[in-house]
């Protein structure tokens, strides 16, 4: 029997507004592939990344590109080759995973190596705000153990401050998602250490980033636009203490674990970060992420409705999916 494809475009409304550096929203569009094959079918979820010029249509219209490729049976090696890292890659590695573990009855985690699997605590993403709105997210989340807080404008220092007094127990990562300057970032990053930050995400434009070669690191910085694939690494040597992978950087999973171990011979510390998507989009990457640094997998958490069944998170704290809903 051939297999068979479909794609879905699908919305999901945000608990509110998520804002970044780059601007807000109040949806998660995303895009689900089922590739099925022999009465089993697997499932694949991407989202569309704007900062590198990803559209819904444009990602839809790569994936349908491949139907023909797809239902002639290519795999996940071969994939790697025909289609760039990104978004739509993403969907159909995942898909190819998902469906290879339906018809194999070898669960995911057993095929990378991730037994036993075991709950991870995630970040808890804090979007950008005034200091005053910042504070008032903090204290509401102040229980939990690892937050995250986007920031990347002007007056960040009060943004941290007030982060850090309001949720004194919480560690802090920052994510300026390359929205500080070389100006800026010595004094920024000093801030941060002076007030016990854990962690500092993408802070420059990846590419405009050298500085961080000859400055002091007194908090480690962890690069997230500028790395995508494994070849991105060595370039990063020196720069970053740590990497963020995320599957829809990487084009998937395939790619994603190549990222993970190279990463780690480099001597990277490694986050498994997220887009923010459904529990289908984080549940490989939770798998993904069991022996990781930092985990911040809080894309259903931030949604107003999430898939049924999902993924179950309890506080900070996100178990592995079920088959049923992945792997």
């Amino acid at each position: 029997m051939a297999r068979v494809i479909s794609v879905e475009m699908e919305r999901f409304p945000i608990a509110g507004t998520f804002t970044i550096s780059r601007g807000s929203k109040t949806e998660a569009e995303v895009i689900t592939v089922t590739i099925a094959d022999g009465g089993r079918s697997g499932r694949g979820e991407c989202v569309p990344y704007k900062r590198y010029g990803e559209t819904m249509e444009g990602v839809r219209a790569a994936i349908e590109a491949m139907c023909d490729r797809i239902v002639a049976g290519i795999d996940r090696t071969a994939l790697l080759a025909a289609m760039s890292a990104g978004a739509a890659r993403n969907a159909i590695d995942c898909a190819l995973w998902d469906l290879e573990a339906k018809l194999t009855g070898t669960p995911v985690a057993v095929a990378i190596g991730a037994v036993p699997t075991r709950p991870l605590e995630t970040a808890y993403t804090l979007s950008l705000a005034t200091p005053e709105a910042m504070a008032a997210q903090a204290r509401a989340n102040a229980t939990r153990p690892l937050l995250k807080v986007k920031i990347g404008g002007d007056n960040d220092m009060a943004r941290i401050r007030a982060v850090t007094e309001a949720a004194p127990e919480s560690r802090i990562i920052l994510d300026a998602n390359e929205g500080w300057t070389d100006e800026n970032i010595e004094a920024n990053l000093a801030f941060a250490a002076q007030h016990g930050v854990t962690l500092v995400e993408q802070p420059l434009p990846a590419g405009k980033d050298d500085i961080l070669r000859r400055i002091a690191h007194p908090v480690p910085v962890c690069a997230d636009e500028s790395v995508h694939a494994a070849k991105d690494l060595d370039a990063l040597v020196g720069l970053y203490d740590a990497v963020n992978i995320k599957l829809d950087k990487s084009g998937g999973l395939t790619e994603a674990l190549k990222l993970r171990d190279r990463a780690r011979d480099l001597g990277f510390g490694i986050m498994v970060g997220c887009m923010v998507g459904t529990s289908l989009a984080m549940a490989p990457a939770v798998l993904l992420a069991q022996d990781a640094d930092f985990v911040d997998l809080d894309g259903p958490l931030l949604l107003a409705r999430d898939r049924e069944p999902g993924l179950v998170y309890r506080g900070s704290l996100v178990s592995p999916p079920e088959r049923v809903l992945w792997g």
